[in-house]
């Protein structure tokens, strides 16, 4: 099993989207990147402790690549948007690969490199390549949030 880490906005939609992908073993949401140790939610919202909202993957390369994975990354967001996805606003919602080896730099460099080049945008991509740091898992209501509201909606629904 290998590890990717990538931030594409709000965490709980990153996390769905590689949910969604054969040979991704387990996903996790989280923060990376800061200067603040064991960061909560509000402190990263609060723009103090430098933390991107990240999912952190879990995959068995025998089964997914790494590069697939990044195919999924830049389809789920917008790489040319500085410190924002959509209506959120700030530096944790920055689009960044955290690699976790020297060969997953590589990869992730040739792929922004070669994105940048396919004249998809209209802008330069502004999407960071740094390696991984702490990652601090955010509490449990935030894992997996959207399939938690699914299930509740659903339970709700079922009672009436």
């Amino acid at each position: 099993m290998e590890t990717a880490t990538f931030g594409a906005g709000c965490f709980w939609s990153t996390e769905a989207a590689f949910r969604n992908v054969s040979g991704v073993i387990s996903t996790s949401v989280g923060y990376m990147g800061g200067h603040f140790e064991n960061p909560c939610y509000l402190d990263v919202l609060s723009r103090i402790t430098g933390h991107a909202e990240v999912c952190q993957v879990l995959y068995d390369p025998q089964q997914v690549s790494y590069e697939t994975l990044l195919d999924v990354f830049w389809t789920m967001h917008d790489p040319t948007s500085l410190n924002r996805q959509g209506a959120d606003r700030g530096e944790q919602y920055r689009s960044v690969i955290f690699y976790h080896t020297l060969e997953q730099a590589t990869i992730a460099q040739q792929s922004k490199t070669a994105l940048d080049c396919s004249g998809c945008y209209d802008r330069a991509i502004v999407t960071e390549i740094q390696p991984a740091s702490a990652y601090w898992l955010a509490t449990e209501d935030h894992q997996q949030y959207f399939e938690k509201r699914q299930a509740k909606l659903e339970g709700s629904q079922h009672r009436h």
